[in-house]
């Protein structure tokens, strides 16, 4: 089977994780959520990782999206190191984190087979109607950056209600600061027009405030 692309559905799954039994995509309904695998509980890249999630996770919901962890360990690991995280570093750890068997992964993935047998770090923006939006992938050895993934978020929901694209690095981006980038135009008379209508380097690269 092919892994899932973007723009597709995300694959209806029944998973076992700290919270219970759960269906995806159906269980976040109507939300954004961030699937992400680590390589293993009890490792440290893995820890910080958690901890930084853990962190931001009101950020995440603010923004109507939630978290779900995954890793090829069974659910008793996944208890005993989320509780060791709340003893020994005082974050607990609130989102669910799947306890798979190898299939998930698989499916979605999330194995790489020249970087071992555990998975690598992969990362599925889902949006509310179930559509994957974007995938991210690290290696095991190199821990992720947090804020960007909050950032691709907000970014989406943005781009989506707004009907605009997203430049690099924003809201700070080199050229247009916080400003998003209106779509091309489709004829010949809209892009004479739009140097009136907005900023533009040219017709068709044109940008604003939202």
């Amino acid at each position: 089977m092919a892994i899932p692309l973007i723009g597709e559905k995300f694959p209806e799954i029944e998973v076992v994780t700290t919270h219970g039994k759960m269906k995806l995509p159906d269980a976040f309904k109507g939300k954004w959520f961030v699937l992400f695998s680590h390589p293993a509980d009890f490792t440290p890249v893995c820890t910080t990782e958690f901890v930084a999630f853990q962190k931001r996770y009101n950020q995440f919901r603010e923004l109507g999206a939630e978290l779900i962890g995954l890793s090829v360990d069974q659910v008793f690991s996944h208890i005993k190191w989320v509780e060791w995280i709340k003893e020994n570093i005082g974050v607990e750890i609130e989102f669910p984190i799947i306890a798979d068997t190898g299939k998930v992964a698989e499916m979605l993935g999330m194995i790489h087979p020249a970087k071992g047998s555990n998975t690598v770090r992969a990362v599925f923006f889902v949006d509310p109607n179930g559509v994957i939006r974007a995938i991210l992938y690290y290696p095991q050895e190199v821990g992720r950056n947090m804020d960007e993934i909050v950032r691709i978020v907000k970014a989406f929901k943005v781009a989506d209600e707004n009907k605009v694209a997203i430049p690099a690095d924003w809201p700070n981006n080199e050229l247009i600061g916080d400003e998003v980038i209106v779509p091309p135009a489709t004829s010949v008379e809209e892009a004479a027009k739009r140097k009136e209508q907005y900023k533009c380097f040219d017709w068709w690269f044109c940008h604003k405030k939202i």
